[in-house]
């Protein structure tokens, strides 16, 4: 081998570590740069858009309770009073698609003396119904009609929403709006220029009233009474958090 093919295989040898040397050295760039996008200054800002609104329906769980010696007698009695309900909830112009039984139990009954074993006194049956009221001015006549026909619990009153979306929406305007001033409010504060925002995050919004009890919903003494029952207004709300990038 002479000396001329020598001195170029060792140049083509140097060349090629050369190269992945040099390409090692451009590597390292890239995540400085994501580096540096990730410690860009932001604002992490949270805000709610709140509306209030009139109820359009309003749901009813009531339901009948019987004691008798036998559960084939409690059953009996039990089935005949709800019978009786059902009759007056058609009377009262519910559909049958808005009434859900919504529990339906037996057990039995015992007395407790002391120092002596239980004794079995009976068997108590119950049957309850979830009832929708679409004309809020007939939840008090439905109550009064049911409570006649022979409900004996009423376990309580909700009210809500048929569409909850124009409220929801209405809600999701005032929070961003309470977002944006808040963004400009800090930028301001903090002499820098106020950028887009990255990121928008939505929680909350419409969920149905839990039953509040019903104390005074009872067997009227009189034909003529009648339940009052006021709806008043409900709020629906709306929660966002955003992260908004600021300027130097």
């Amino acid at each position: 081998m002479t000396r001329t093919f020598k001195a170029l295989m060792l140049g083509a040898a140097l060349t090629a570590f050369a190269a992945p040397a040099a390409l090692a050295q451009s590597v390292p760039t890239a995540p400085m740069q994501v580096h540096a996008m990730a410690a860009r200054p932001a604002l992490n800002l949270s805000a709610f858009g709140e509306v209030r609104v009139a109820p359009d329906m309003a749901t009813i769980t009531f339901g009948v309770q019987t004691e008798a010696p036998t559960a084939r007698a409690a059953m009996a009695d039990n089935a005949r009073r709800m019978q009786e309900v059902f009759a007056a909830l058609s009377r009262a112009g519910i559909a049958d698609r808005d009434i859900q039984t919504s529990g339906l139990n037996l057990s039995a009954q015992y007395d407790y003396v002391e120092n002596q074993p239980p004794r079995l006194r009976g068997y108590q049956a119950s049957n309850q119904v979830t009832v929708i009221i679409n004309d809020l001015t007939k939840v008090g006549t439905t109550a009064d009609a049911v409570v006649g026909a022979g409900v004996n619990q009423i376990n309580g009153i909700a009210f809500g929403l048929k569409d909850p979306k124009a409220a929801e929406d209405q809600a999701r305007i005032l929070a961003v709006r309470a977002l944006q001033d808040k963004a400009r409010l800090y930028a301001q504060a903090l002499g820098v220029e106020l950028g887009g925002i990255r990121s928008l995050n939505e929680g909350g919004g419409y969920s149905p009233q839990p039953p509040m009890p019903v104390y005074a919903m009872a067997r009227m003494e009189s034909a003529d009474a009648s339940t009052p029952v006021a709806a008043g207004e409900m709020t629906v709300r709306i929660d966002i958090t955003g992260i908004y990038d600021l300027g130097h």
